[in-house]
């Protein structure tokens, strides 16, 4: 069984979508979709700086266009299970059948825009740390006034707040924690300080009529597979706010019965994660086309 799922912010790099661009027709779909948000996607993804392509409301469309560009070039597939990592949850709701390529392009440059002014009022961060039990970890973040935004299993968690208690966190690990490293992100994700953006985000959504998933659409909400199209656009308007549960997500794919594990451009994250929570698990990051046919014969064998 094929899971297909979909990096978040911060995996980003300078250039990534440059080989993506030549394959057939894909110029000429980012840039329908570049006029569409009022965004210079492939000039973002083929040119741009990494503190351009840093900025919230850069970053959060030009993944799910890579998300979509990188799904579209593997041909008509039926994985057993799509998910997102944060942003990525979009693509993935997108891949499922719940929102369209346009809805789903316009509802995360929303997304992005909203996101970015909630981080301007208060300067904030996010930082991966690496080793550490979360029963003592996040006990300490939370003491520190800190949220564990993200719990991605493999023992990492990814703490959020301001930037003063970020940086008391850096003088202050809880204990097993080897290192703290900060992200390329621009903004708390996640927590109470993106409360202004759900508001933006469940007005945007009015305007939208979601199609129930074709395929189980895993939330990062609880891991729980999702069957309903409008339940899936209601947790996408709350997760800006919530933490994410990528390692409840993972725990569910095993219930499923994974057998792969497929991600999607710019990939290399998630199956990174897969690897330490997943063994046994085939994995396969699609970052360049050169990885396509290696992609596509993993489709093969794991799918029906």
């Amino acid at each position: 069984m094929l899971v297909l799922v979909a990096p978040g912010q911060g995996s980003q790099t300078p250039g990534f979508l440059t080989e993506w661009l030549e394959l057939p027709g894909a110029a000429d779909r980012v840039a329908a979709w570049s006029d569409a948000i009022g965004l210079d996607l492939a000039h973002y993804g083929t040119k741009a700086d990494a503190e351009e392509i840093r900025d919230t409301a850069v970053a959060q469309p030009l993944l799910v266009a890579a998300g979509l560009l990188s799904a579209s070039a593997l041909g008509d597939i039926n994985p057993g299970a799509v998910a997102g990592h944060s942003v990525g949850e979009i693509t993935a709701a997108a891949l499922s059948g719940v929102l369209d390529d346009a809805a789903a392009l316009s509802l995360v440059r929303k997304r992005g825009l909203a996101m970015a002014d909630a981080a301007a009022i208060t300067e904030t961060g996010m930082a991966a740390l690496l080793g550490g039990d979360p029963e003592v970890t996040v006990p300490h973040l939370e003491k520190l006034g800190l949220t564990p935004a993200n719990i991605n299993g493999g023992g990492q968690i990814v703490a959020a707040g301001t930037m003063e208690q970020l940086a008391a966190l850096e003088a202050d690990k809880p204990e097993g924690v080897r290192r703290v490293v900060p992200l390329k992100v621009a903004g708390a994700f996640h927590t109470h300080h993106m409360g202004p953006a759900v508001d933006t985000l469940a007005e945007a959504a009015k305007a939208l009529a979601p199609a129930d998933p074709k395929v189980p659409y895993v939330s990062n909400k609880d891991g729980k597979a999702v069957a309903s199209g409008a339940e899936v656009l209601e947790r996408l308007v709350g997760q800006v706010a919530n933490p994410v549960r990528w390692d409840l997500c993972m725990e569910t794919f095993k219930e499923l019965g994974v057998t792969a594990l497929l991600e999607l451009c710019p990939g290399g994250t998630l199956t990174g994660l897969a690897k330490r929570a997943l063994p046994g698990v085939k994995t396969l990051a699609l970052k360049t086309p050169a990885d396509l046919d290696a992609a596509r014969e993993l489709v093969a064998e794991h799918t029906a």
